[in-house]
């Protein structure tokens, strides 16, 4: 067998192997249209989890005013002293 035979039997081998994969994709994916997705999040952060990724916590700021940060800033930037003798 030349080369070239060679390479066109493993050609046709993989794309018998990837045709058989798309048959299972697709029925696959007939039977997963009913998971709600808070399943398919629960077992993304699972799969997640599993492969040692640690998901960082991150707690909403729902604060609307700046004048807290504003003063801040602004006695920041002055030169005043913090302290009087």
């Amino acid at each position: 067998m030349s080369t070239n035979e060679e390479l066109l039997d493993l050609v046709k081998t993989l794309t018998d192997r990837i045709e058989g994969l798309e048959v299972k994709i697709k029925s696959l994916e007939v039977h997963c249209q009913d998971v709600p997705e808070e399943t398919m999040v629960a077992i993304a952060a699972a799969v997640a989890a599993y492969l040692g990724h640690r998901a960082k916590r991150r707690q909403p700021h729902f604060t609307t005013t700046q004048g807290w940060k504003a003063s801040t800033r602004r006695s920041q930037l002055s030169h005043h002293p913090l302290y009087t003798r």
